[in-house]
């Protein structure tokens, strides 16, 4: 099958979509085409392609702006043959046929195999595991976010290459009945034209036979100049074991630099190599058992993941493709980040997967919560949450919900004992929590939509969560939110105190921003008295009165760390007031 490769300035500017016989395919910007979101010149429907089985035509549509550049001359209708390609803006988009089968295929001597069982690569402990784990984190978003397998094998192939700095081309392949090997999909590192050919005997000696991640070296020629149509020097191929990825494979290939083959080999003796075999290995065993959940939630409803009982019943009472359509509505959303996370990630460089598991169950902590309180489960952002309320049903007590949800996500956390043997001892929490009006429902494009909630509010739940680090408190909430606190939700429930008027960087307006804090029998070390003596600092602060705001301050328990943003930035001033003061605390990272 023909194949149309986009490659912008950056490496990372790629993709290579197969192309249907005789069906038109719009390149552009809009929902439905195929896009290159990095292409500023790229138009809404720029150029409707169409492959005949033997030339690519290609015609400017009159949506397109900008024009198309063939051959070095500007034009609206040509004929591509393979190899052959138009360019738009700063992006190539390239026409090639690869090979979708293999024969074999070794016309080098192989000099060096060896097979590596997976205990092997449990033992030995990563060189590089933060870069790793950057990878490895991105890969479960990957997996439940692409909307088919082609986009599934796309984003794969990117993640592989970024977590295997030594690999000039990676490919997902399939051994097939009757000997036959499929792939799947490739990608390389640089830019080059040419096809690809893996070993048809190293990818079964992997997949069927060995079943473990077997490992080839050839003998290179001097003077040798070996296309990717040709063999690499090195090689090797992971089996992705389960029912879900039935004879799938990881294949990486790469050349040898100057000095040939004495570079891998070295890496092989020092278990320099083990890094990159123990990575794949890890990908391996997290898509097959990734792809397996999927399979078993497939079975069930998709809502059931994002939604509390109580709007599950309403959706499926009522029409529930009507149900999810985005509307505007008053929503409180809450975005909840892991704290720790990265001193974790240093202390089980050798347990990556271990590790893994432990964030999983971190945002399950979250999630539960969230559905508990009759919210939606909207987003997860690496180690973060992002959850709402106030759809699709309106709800008087949207708010206090919301509250109720993020005090039941800190008391979790602050209930562990740091040095206690439970998989999330050590971890924290910081929470932002907004209320206003937003789109909420199905977002996204036609292709790929999700529940989720769009809108200024959003954002500034994020930089709560954010301004949590610099101002020391769990838990910080919006003004709308702490009125509704004060006016309605018992303090049997919840309480709130202001901490300052802040403006955030990047901000032009100022922001009161409050702690919601536990009630008083829960958190006793901060009395109701406490609060009224840091509420009376405040307003001597933003009076310009700081003599009296030290004194109320000092009332305080030195635990507190909620009053050390006003303390401290009335000691930088020598307790005066600078000139022009308008109360405001202005803050000098997003935290």
């Amino acid at each position: 099958m023909a194949e149309l490769i986009a490659q912008g300035p950056k490496p990372e500017q790629h993709w290579r979509r197969d192309l249907p016989d005789a069906t038109p395919v719009v390149v552009g910007q809009a929902a439905d085409a195929w896009q290159a979101p990095w292409e500023r010149w790229l138009s809404r429907r720029h150029v409707e392609v169409v492959w005949s089985g033997q030339r690519l035509r290609v015609r400017r549509l009159e949506t397109g702006r900008n024009p198309v550049h063939h051959r070095g001359k500007e034009a609206t209708s040509f004929d591509l043959a393979p190899g052959d390609f138009f360019v738009i803006g700063a992006t190539t988009f390239r026409l090639e046929t690869p090979r979708p089968a293999t024969t074999p295929s070794e016309p080098h001597q192989q000099v060096y195999a060896r097979t590596i069982g997976v205990q092997e690569l449990e033992r030995l402990p990563f060189r590089d595991a933060p870069r790793r784990l950057d990878v490895l984190t991105k890969l479960p978003k990957v997996i439940s976010s692409a909307a088919d397998n082609r986009e599934l094998f796309e984003q794969l192939t990117h993640l592989l290459l970024a977590g295997v700095p030594r690999a000039d081309v990676v490919a997902l392949v399939a051994a097939r009945d009757g000997g036959g090997v499929e792939i799947l999909h490739w990608d390389r590192r640089l830019p080059t034209p040419g096809g690809f050919d893996p070993s048809r005997r190293l990818v079964l000696d992997a997949v069927e036979h060995l079943k473990d991640t077997v490992l080839h070296v050839w003998q290179t020629t001097a003077g040798s100049n070996y296309t990717l149509q040709g063999n690499f020097d090195w090689a090797f191929c992971t089996p992705i074991r389960g029912d879900a990825c039935p004879g799938w494979g990881i294949y990486v290939a790469g050349r040898f630099g100057d000095d040939p083959r004495a570079s891998l080999l070295a890496a092989i003796d020092d278990n320099a190599l083990a890094d990159d075999l123990k990575f794949v290995e890890l990908v391996a065993a997290i898509l097959c058992s990734l792809t397996q959940v999927q399979a078993l939630e497939r079975r069930q409803t998709v809502l059931g993941r994002f939604f509390s009982p109580g709007v599950l019943r309403v959706l499926h009472e009522a029409n529930a493709e009507a149900a999810l359509q985005p509307r505007e509505t008053e929503t409180s959303v809450l975005f909840c980040d892991l704290r720790g996370f990265s001193r974790k990630s240093e202390e089980a460089s050798g347990n990556l997967l271990g590790l893994l598991d432990r964030v999983s169950r971190a945002l399950g902590v979250m999630t539960q919560q969230i559905l508990e309180h009759q919210g939606v489960v909207a987003d997860f952002l690496g180690d973060a949450a992002l959850g709402f309320w106030g759809w699709p049903i309106a709800d008087p007590e949207t708010v206090g919900l919301a509250c109720r949800a993020a005090l039941g996500i800190r008391t979790f956390y602050e209930g562990l004992n740091p040095r206690g043997d439970h998989p999330l001892a050590g971890f924290r929490v910081g929470i932002g929590l907004a209320t206003g009006r937003a789109v909420a429902g199905r977002l996204g494009t036609l292709e790929q939509g999700k529940v989720s909630v769009f809108g200024p509010v959003v954002n500034l739940a994020s930089r709560l969560e954010g301004m949590t680090k610099l101002l020391h408190v769990p838990i910080l909430i919006d003004e709308p939110t702490a009125a509704y606190v004060r006016a309605t939700v018992p303090a049997t429930v919840a309480r709130c105190r202001r901490l300052a008027r802040v403006r955030p960087a990047g901000m032009n307006n100022a922001v009161l921003v409050a702690e919601l804090l536990p009630p008083a029998d829960q958190f006793p070390s901060l009395t109701d008295d406490h609060l009224a003596h840091y509420e009376a600092a405040l307003d001597a602060f933003l009076q310009s009165d700081w003599d009296r705001a030290m004194a109320e301050l000092h009332r305080l328990p030195p635990t507190d760390r909620g009053q050390d943003l006003l303390t401290g930035f009335i000691l930088r001033h020598n307790r005066t007031p600078p000139a022009g003061w308008d109360g405001v605390v202005p803050l000098d990272s997003k935290g």
